[in-house]
């Protein structure tokens, strides 16, 4: 059975206007009663909008852009990675470093991209930035394997941001003033400072 909506009499128009029959058929609903051209013709409209909607195919799925082509001069990444996932995994770095890519990277000024600017050399490996940066991702992997995974209950493994926390220099730690030992708990331990062998 089809929908039928009915509008009844009412004092919501402000204006006078001389209510008119109308009774028009869609393949979805049908809409009868009296009301006035005003709301008649929003109606209509509305439910020819949704009629027509829904007759529509679904949406397309979101193009997705081409694979990266293969990388290449890895020297510290495993070599068998997608040239996604190194994109993938340079983002993160980015993060954790607060950095673009133009860091490490090399400018190819013979290169030139859409936007009339040079694009970037990914194998090129002239800046210093990226050599650093290859010496820290081996030193990561070795804490990680050589060091945190010998920790019982470690929180995790180390990554870049560990340290970077989002700067490109790591910010200096600055340890908070001595602490008082008249606090709870200061009896777990004890400071013989007028013991000469204590330092």
């Amino acid at each position: 059975m089809r929908p039928v909506i009915v509008f009844p009499p009412g004092d919501f128009v402000t204006r006078r206007q001389v209510p008119i029959p109308i009774q028009r058929t869609f393949p979805a609903l049908k809409i009868t009663g009296f009301v006035t051209p005003a709301i008649a013709a929003f109606v209509l409209a509305v439910a020819t909008s949704a009629v027509s909607s829904s007759a529509q195919a679904p949406p397309a799925a979101p193009h997705a852009h081409p694979p990266l082509p293969p990388p290449t001069n890895l020297k510290v990444l495993p070599k068998d990675l997608t040239g996604d996932q190194v994109m993938e995994i340079m983002h993160k770095f980015e993060g954790m470093l607060g950095a673009e890519c133009n860091v490490c990277h090399a400018v190819d000024p013979k290169n030139i991209g859409p936007n009339g600017r040079p694009r970037l050399n990914f194998a090129d490996d002239s800046k210093k930035e990226k050599q650093a940066a290859r010496l820290m991702i081996k030193m990561v992997d070795d804490i990680n394997k050589n060091y945190v995974s010998m920790i019982e209950d470690s929180d995790g493994p180390v990554t870049c941001g560990t340290c970077h926390r989002g700067h490109l220099k790591p910010e200096a730690f600055v340890p908070q003033p001595e602490h008082d030992h008249d606090h709870p708990g200061a009896a777990d331990h004890d400071h013989d400072h007028d013991h000469p062998g204590t330092r």
